[in-house]
């Protein structure tokens, strides 16, 4: 498994898992905890959940999922702004903690931002620090004026990550955020990097598949991964996918179809504002 690298230091798996839509239906758990572990098994240690994600269901569905095997996990988790006040951002971190089965998160990250200064939620994130609740904290879905606003708040310096929308069709970050992101040192986490499968349907993402003999979600996910400092999340709620998730690591794409696919989904240009699912 290829790794980057945190500000901290500590390194972590370049391809983890989503959780976007999972745990929303009980017929299919048992196979959403079967591909977590694959996932695990694979390697891709990093799992992504939220509160937001079924109002918990996503959480308590990982949580049945790492049983037994907590300490292999890199587990990520995130407030939202309606809960980031300096009391609500720690009882949103309790709720999670619970329903995850867990006493600590690996990462926990601001899912958007809202109206409470940024100060307000560093302070409860370094006072979950410092109870051992979360080892790191970092946001999500912030473009670059707020990551500058971010960085000259008291403490704003010990973000550990930025995690945006970034695929084929989502390249906008590539003109400024990504740049100043790599300049920093600052991993950035890209979710969608299928954009929910749609990228599969493209014909020139098919011919470039064809070509390797590989899925067109293989290529789009390979894509991703080609960047450095950059960390997939894709979701993949049945086993062959996530295997095939693992397997886009040894697809190299060669500098045709990178160019094709340049031509098929330009690079930004100019400054875009940042998009959201």
């Amino acid at each position: 498994m290829r790794t980057t690298t945190l500000p901290s230091g500590e390194t972590v798996p370049v391809l983890g898992q989503g959780t976007w839509f999972m745990g929303d239906h009980r017929n299919r758990r048992a196979e959403e905890i079967a591909t977590l572990r694959t996932g695990l098994d694979l390697g891709m240690t990093l799992i992504d959940t939220a509160e937001m994600y079924g109002d918990g269901a996503s959480e308590e569905l990982v949580g049945e999922a790492i049983n037994g095997r907590r300490d292999e996990v890199f587990l990520v988790s995130k407030v939202l702004p309606s809960n980031a006040s300096r009391n609500g951002t720690i009882a949103a971190c309790e709720r999670s903690l619970r329903r995850l089965g867990t006493d600590r998160l690996d990462l926990y990250l601001l899912h958007w931002r809202g109206r409470t200064p940024f100060a307000e939620t560093i302070e409860a994130f370094e006072k979950l620090q410092r109870d051992g609740k979360i080892r790191r904290w970092g946001v999500s879905n912030m473009d670059v004026h707020d990551m500058k606003e971010l960085l000259r708040a008291p403490g704003g310096d010990a973000v550990a990550t930025n995690q945006v929308l970034y695929n084929l069709t989502r390249r906008g970050i590539e003109f400024d955020l990504l740049p100043q992101a790599q300049q920093r040192g600052l991993p950035l986490m890209a979710y969608s990097p299928i954009e929910q499968g749609r990228l599969s349907h493209y014909p020139e993402v098919q011919d470039v598949a064809e070509r390797h003999g590989v899925t067109p979600a293989q290529v789009a996910l390979a894509w991703v991964l080609r960047q450095q400092g950059v960390i997939a999340i894709p979701k993949a709620s049945k086993v062959e996918h996530v295997q095939q998730n693992h397997a886009a690591l040894d697809l190299q794409l060669t500098e045709q179809d990178l160019s094709e696919l340049d031509e098929a989904f330009p690079p930004p240009s100019s400054p875009e504002p940042l998009e959201m699912l």
